[in-house]
């Protein structure tokens, strides 16, 4: 896997595990679910204020993703 500082950032991986992977691991539906929406709200929320905004605007893009494929796998079970 080809490191990305938003898609796949190698300080996020160790051995062949992503930490995403560890934390959707680690977490019910549910959690995840929140997790992935408050990441989504904390890159939104700052990507004026830091150096490089259009790295933030991708990472809440790619939390966001995520929180749409968690829907694809699982269905809306709310």
């Amino acid at each position: 896997m080809k490191s990305d500082p938003v898609e796949h950032p190698a300080h996020y991986v160790k051995g062949d595990v992503e930490a995403i992977e560890a934390i959707r691991a680690s977490m019910s539906r549910t959690a995840y679910e929140g997790y992935l929406k408050g990441q989504v709200l904390k890159y939104a929320w700052r990507y004026e204020s830091k150096g490089n905004p259009h790295e933030d605007i991708r990472k809440a893009a790619f939390y966001l993703r995520e929180l749409g494929k968690l829907y694809e796998d699982f269905g809306d079970l709310t």
